[in-house]
C-alpha cells in the first residue's frame, strides 16, 4: 500500500514538474491546427470568389471575353464595352512607341 502511495507521489511530482512544458507543447500544437484552418478556410474563400468573379465586369457585372489585340490579351465586358487590362499588359503597352501606342487604342474603339 505504501508503495502505491510513494507511486502516486512520485507521478504527481514528475507531472508537476513537467506539466508547464506539456502546456505549452499542447498550445503550440492547437495554435498550429487553428493555423492552418484559418489558412484553409481563406484559402476556400479566395477560390470561391474568384469562381464567383472570374471574367465579370467589374463594373457592370456581366460577362467579359478575352480578345487579342497587337500582342496584347485584354478583357472586355460583353455589355458595357468596358475595356480591362491585367497587370503588365498595360506596361506593355506604354513600353510601345507612341504610334503604335495609338493605333493599338484605335483599333480597340473600332475607330480604325
Amino acid at each position: 500500500m505504501d508503495t502505491q502511495k510513494e507511486r502516486k507521489k512520485k507521478e504527481d511530482k514528475w507531472f508537476l514538474e513537467n506539466e508547464k512544458e506539456f502546456l505549452e507543447q499542447l498550445r503550440k500544437k492547437r495554435e498550429a491546427r487553428i493555423k492552418e484552418a484559418l489558412a484553409h478556410e481563406d484559402k476556400k474563400k479566395q477560390e470561391e470568389l474568384k469562381k464567383t468573379h472570374w471574367m465579370c465586369c467589374p463594373k457592370c457585372g456581366h460577362a467579359m471575353k478575352s480578345q487579342d489585340y497587337k500582342g496584347i490579351e485584354v478583357d472586355v465586358c460583353t455589355l458595357c464595352e468596358g475595356v480591362y487590362f491585367d497587370r503588365g499588359e498595360l506596361e506593355g503597352l506604354l513600353d510601345r512607341e507612341y504610334e503604335a501606342r495609338r493605333s493599338f487604342f484605335f483599333d480597340l474603339l473600332g475607330l480604325s
